[in-house]
């Protein structure tokens, strides 16, 4: 692939920008002796092979992905939206390239699968791939989504329980029901959800007597948000990672 195919498909730019960032001596490509330096590249036309590509456009580091799957530790006060209403963005988080990679529909870069309320912390996906999306977002699949809810009042096993049974929501006369539920603790309850309803925890919570005071998503699937990612923090998952949510 030309060069300046593959910054284009990254997200550095039109086929145009990407051309003269090259020509102008902004780009250095990295050989496959993971020993060896960057060596800087003038020729926009030049083929290398993309997979496992490693370069770099104006002093930051890149590596080729086909396509754009990550992990965001989304903190508090961010909305998952392009056009937020009251809060910053989530997606001014990341770097331009992610914001600006090609996509296929009127949308540019990678995608919020799903979406957390501003004041919810904890794993968000990121990406690019529509069959991903839709595989992880729709109730069909039934991906189970772990959430760890701080509770105003201490609860007791009943209220545990009707979460369990089900409870019927204001939009919905058909009972809702967790797929799992335990408390930590009587003010911490660990709540397991397999659709994705407007404010869905907030509301279920609320219909057995009790309400969330915080609300953090530790799992999707079988991925854990990883200790050592900091909130505000993202990176690209792994092939193991993405089996884990069955990509």
């Amino acid at each position: 692939m030309q060069l300046q195919d593959i910054l284009y498909t990254q997200g550095f730019g039109s086929r145009r920008v990407c051309a003269g960032l090259i020509q102008q001596g902004h780009v250095q490509v990295y050989p496959r002796d993971a020993a060896a330096g960057a060596l800087a590249c003038t020729e926009a036309s030049q083929e290398f092979e993309a997979e496992g590509l490693r370069f770099r456009v104006q002093g930051v580091d890149w590596e080729y992905h086909a396509r754009a799957c990550i992990m965001l530790h989304k903190p508090a006060g961010i909305e998952c939206s392009q056009k937020p209403s009251a809060w910053p963005s989530v997606y001014t988080l990341l770097p331009a390239p992610l914001r600006q990679r090609p996509n296929k529909g009127a949308v540019q870069g990678v995608q919020a699968i799903g979406r957390l309320d501003q004041d919810t912390t904890g794993l968000l996906l990121l990406t690019d791939d529509g069959q991903l999306i839709h595989r992880l977002a729709s109730p069909r699949h039934q991906v189970p989504k772990v959430y760890e809810v701080t509770l105003k009042h201490p609860a007791d096993e009943s209220q545990v329980r009707r979460l369990l049974d089900g409870v019927v929501l204001d939009d919905d006369p058909r009972p809702v029901r967790a797929a799992a539920c335990e408390l930590s603790d009587p003010q911490h309850l660990r709540l397991t959800l397999t659709g994705g309803k407007y404010h869905q925890v907030k509301r279920m919570v609320a219909a057995v007597g009790n309400r969330v005071e915080a609300l953090h998503r530790s799992q999707i699937g079988g991925l854990r948000l990883p200790d050592d990612l900091a909130p505000g923090q993202w990176r690209w998952l792994t092939s193991a990672e993405l089996a884990l949510v069955g990509a």
